[in-house]
């Protein structure tokens, strides 16, 4: 693979490649500046739909839909450049070496490699939370930001390479620097976003302490939920964003996830969560 910009057709011919070549690096070229564009547009709209911030904003049901076509355009795009390496003049990759990383002795392209495997992994492997824990289930899902992470580095290196770095400073970092920060804001503390303002603050009571070996009934307050999905970062198990928007969530969950779901009602910014049996709200 090759990096987020690629030379001008002149600039080729110029260095003595065919025609024919010339236009196969056009392609080359294109599919990475797609690919790298809506790999960021994936991300964050992953993160929009997942915490429920995209309704904030829109005033919408957020569509995971939209999620899953900006991934498999990544895929498709990320495929079109990658393959299309073979049928350089300059045979940078041969055969297997497009999809066994490191095989051709490049290591920027190793990575890149690596970031559509793992990709391709999480794209799978996107449908089996029905058949197993939804807690690993996430795991696996959120190794995307590592898939992200060697893809952004592929494509600078290689714009490096190539001679084309100056112009990342004017559409690479432009379309990441909204990625840093949504993928910041996703694992910041929920204090400090109420205090930077990016989620409402709520009145709220002191926490108490609750027994955390006794049974505990869930209930959640429809209107202060704002669908932020901190409760579900916390407690998957329990606490659910459904497709539609709706807060899914088990009223009497095994004592075994009492740990939990006391986190999920102390990470619920708007205290939504009631936790009844105490007569307290976390």
């Amino acid at each position: 693979m090759t990096g987020f910009f690629a030379s001008a057709p002149d600039a080729v011919l110029a260095a003595g490649y065919t025609s024919n070549d010339a236009g196969v690096r056009s392609v080359v070229a294109m599919s990475a500046r797609l690919a790298y564009l809506s790999m960021c547009l994936t991300l964050c709209w992953g993160i929009l739909t997942a915490t429920g911030w995209i309704r904030r904003i829109t005033g919408h049901q957020a569509l995971r839909t939209g999620h899953v076509m900006l991934a498999s355009f990544t895929l498709a795009t990320a495929a079109v450049h990658g393959f299309g390496m073979l049928f350089l003049d300059e045979q940078v990759v041969v055969g297997t070496q497009v999809l066994i990383p490191f095989l051709n002795g490049y290591v920027r392209h190793g990575i890149g490699i690596l970031s559509f495997e793992l990709m391709v992994a999480i794209v799978v492997t996107a449908g089996m939370h029905r058949f197993i824990r939804y807690r690993n289930w996430l795991r696996l899902h959120q190794t995307a930001y590592a898939a992200i992470a060697l893809g952004v580095a592929h494509s600078w290196w290689g714009a490096w390479a190539n001679g084309n770095f100056q112009l990342v400073w004017l559409a690479g970092i432009t379309v990441l620097a909204p990625v840093i920060a949504l993928t910041t804001a996703r694992f910041l503390p929920v204090p400090v976003l109420v205090k930077i303002g990016l989620i409402g603050d709520a009145a709220t009571v002191a926490p108490k302490q609750v027994g955390k070996s006794a049974p505990l009934k869930i209930s959640v307050d429809n209107q202060r939920c704002h669908r932020y999905g901190f409760c579900q970062a916390e407690a998957p198990d329990v606490f659910q964003l459904r497709e539609d928007g709706r807060l899914a969530y088990r009223q009497q969950p095994e004592l075994a996830r009492n740990l939990d779901v006391i986190s999920a009602a102390r990470a619920c910014p708007m205290r939504a969560i009631q936790l009844e049996g105490t007569n307290h709200r976390e």
